[in-house]
């Protein structure tokens, strides 16, 4: 069937409402629209979906979020997991509650037991929430830190991590076997919480998490001794965190937090913000102005879905300047490392896990303290996986999961970035400096006096449109077929293909394996030990290019890459 035939059929479906058919009349003399729509579904890989809101099988509406639910009912009652539940949460998206609704009919209507929060909820509460329960799988609807226009839907396993690949394929084949319009059994809502078969979450579940959380501080008494002088700024863009951030500041002893109280309005038109992406400093303008009314030490925003984080501080001039998730991983693991050993309290077998894109400096803190530290693929999953490795091995102390995209964890509770639990540790970390008398980016500069400077910038390629996957393609096969000898005036000493799995030496031809996944991500090591990565977002129609340099100050780095921003500019045409 193309895609001509697709729309007709949708058009013409009895499932439609009226203001579905309506938005399709509304495209028929559009066929570029129509092919956008009709011409594929969406992918559903270990991320799930993500996609923006339209009526069409490109796209998240109610009848592919039930059409995606459907495939993954299939995989649970193949494995007779139904009555171990599943647990559904989501943002606060514009239509988050009535896909989450759809997903818990279906489930109801395929005997599978439903545990539904009964309002937005973190994602991190979602991973813990399905671990503490017993769950089989979970199902968030959200898009974390997109645009408005966007909605997504995130599936996890009994681990409290995203789908597992094997399991993502299963549910992505079940999906392509099934109509979207007649092999979706859809329950009625009500009848399901009437039976008991739907169980509703509420503030029962935000205590055990809230419990869970506190217990992951590291140095209380330090928020104590500065709680009348210190004061945080904390806004959560409009989204989940609007509730539990505030409350697990004010219960670890904080007196002075201010809230946004603009952006404390659950919105899913994101009103104050063109993007709710706290990686943006535009995203803290309502922040500095309340910021600096009050006479905060710092500024904190989650994103949507309350698993990132992004932080403002500031510097001796009074002024603020953010910190960036990689230089942040740094300062948490570092603070996390001494406290410690400060207080005589190093777990047996100390372990990091960190995304392979993610800041050197965090090696050369590891070494210097003797902690282990393994590099994943980009998704907390893996993070997640090699979590729950040595939980079943009996071996190893976790002290901090992140990745530069300001995603971090600390504590086994969940098996996904957590924003609550990251907030309530940077403020704590930015009390203790404050007993010390200096600020976080005075205790950063102390960490590059010590290790050497380090910059990491990323750079974005978009390639919207039909063939924006056929352009992203391309490049990467460029990339691949002639790749780059050397960037600015530094050779390439090794290239990691993770596609293929393997490592070659650009002086030997030795090749060794990756140890990793198969996955579409170029990994370049320069001979000054530089590193550039290349790899197509798994969200968004864009090739991110991740520069993780250091230095011996901060002009030559700066240096250095502008020469390697200028070598891959020969590559995106």
């Amino acid at each position: 069937m193309n895609y001509l035939d697709q729309y007709r059929r949708w058009l013409n479906s009895d499932k439609l409402s009226a203001q579905e058919r309506d938005e399709l009349k509304s495209i028929e003399n559009n066929p570029t629209e129509i092919k956008e729509r009709f011409s594929a579904q969406m992918t559903f890989g270990t991320g799930g979906l993500r996609s923006t809101m339209k009526v069409g099988l490109a796209n998240m509406n109610r009848h592919t979020v039930a059409h995606a639910t459907q495939g993954l009912a299939n995989l649970i009652n193949e494995q007779n997991r139904g009555a171990d539940g599943v647990v559904i949460a989501h943002d606060c998206r514009n239509h988050s509650t009535e896909f989450a609704e759809v997903c818990a009919r279906v489930l109801y209507a395929n005997g599978i037991r439903v545990y539904m929060f009964d309002a937005l909820r973190p994602t991190p509460e979602l991973s813990f929430s399905l671990r503490h329960y017993h769950c089989v799988a979970g199902i968030n609807i959200t898009a974390s830190h997109n645009p408005k226009q966007y909605n997504g839907y995130k599936a996890y396993w009994e681990d409290g991590a995203q789908l597992p690949p094997e399991h993502a394929e299963t549910v992505a084949a079940a999906i392509a076997s099934l109509d979207v319009f007649d092999d979706v059994k859809i329950g009625d809502l009500n009848e399901g919480i009437q039976t008991g078969k739907i169980r509703i979450l509420g503030a029962e579940t935000d205590e055990l998490y809230l419990d869970v959380v506190s217990r992951e501080a590291v140095n209380p008494v330090a928020v104590k001794a500065v709680a009348d002088t210190f004061s945080v700024v904390y806004t959560p863009l409009h989204g989940t965190g609007y509730h539990l951030v505030p409350e697990i500041l004010h219960r670890q002893g904080f007196k002075n937090v201010y809230t946004v109280a603009e952006q404390c309005i659950i919105d899913g038109n994101f009103p104050t913000v063109e993007k709710p992406n706290p990686e943006y400093p535009a995203a803290f303008v309502l922040g500095r102005e309340l910021a600096d009314r009050v006479g905060s030490d710092l500024i904190v925003a989650t994103d949507p879905d309350a698993d990132r984080v992004g932080v403002m501080t500031r510097k001796k001039d009074g002024t603020f300047c953010t910190i960036t998730g990689n230089q942040m991983g740094a300062l948490l693991l570092d603070y996390i490392i001494r406290a410690h050993e400060e207080n005589g309290t190093m777990p047996p077998e100390p372990y990091v896990v960190k995304s392979i894109v993610s800041t050197s400096l965090v090696k050369k803190i590891c070494e210097a303290h003797g902690v282990k530290l393994y590099d994943v693929l980009t998704g907390f999953k893996f993070i997640g996986e090699v979590m729950e490795k040595h939980v079943q091995s009996g071996h190893g102390s976790f002290l901090l999961g992140f990745e530069e995209s300001y995603g971090y964890l600390k504590g086994t509770y969940a098996r996904d970035k957590d924003a609550v639990v990251a907030a309530m540790l940077i403020c704590e970390m930015a009390a203790y400096y404050k007993t010390k008398g200096i600020s976080l980016y005075e205790a950063l500069e102390r960490l590059f006096a010590e290790y050497g400077f380090h910059l990491e910038q990323n750079d974005e390629i978009y390639m919207e449109g039909l063939d924006g996957s056929a352009k992203i393609a391309a490049m990467m096969d460029s990339l691949r077929k002639r790749p780059p000898v050397s960037f600015g005036c530094s050779k390439v000493a090794k290239i990691g293909d993770y596609l293929s799995g393997t490592f070659i030496d650009f002086v030997t031809g030795e090749k060794t394996p990756t140890g990793l996944p198969s996955s579409n991500v170029l990994y370049f090591l320069l001979e000054n030990k530089d590193v550039i990565v290349a790899r197509p977002s798994g969200t968004e129609p864009k090739i991110k290019f991740y520069f993780l340099l250091s230095g011996k100050t901060p002009a030559e780095t700066e240096e250095k890459l502008v020469g390697y921003q200028t070598t891959l500019n020969g590559y995106k045409n």
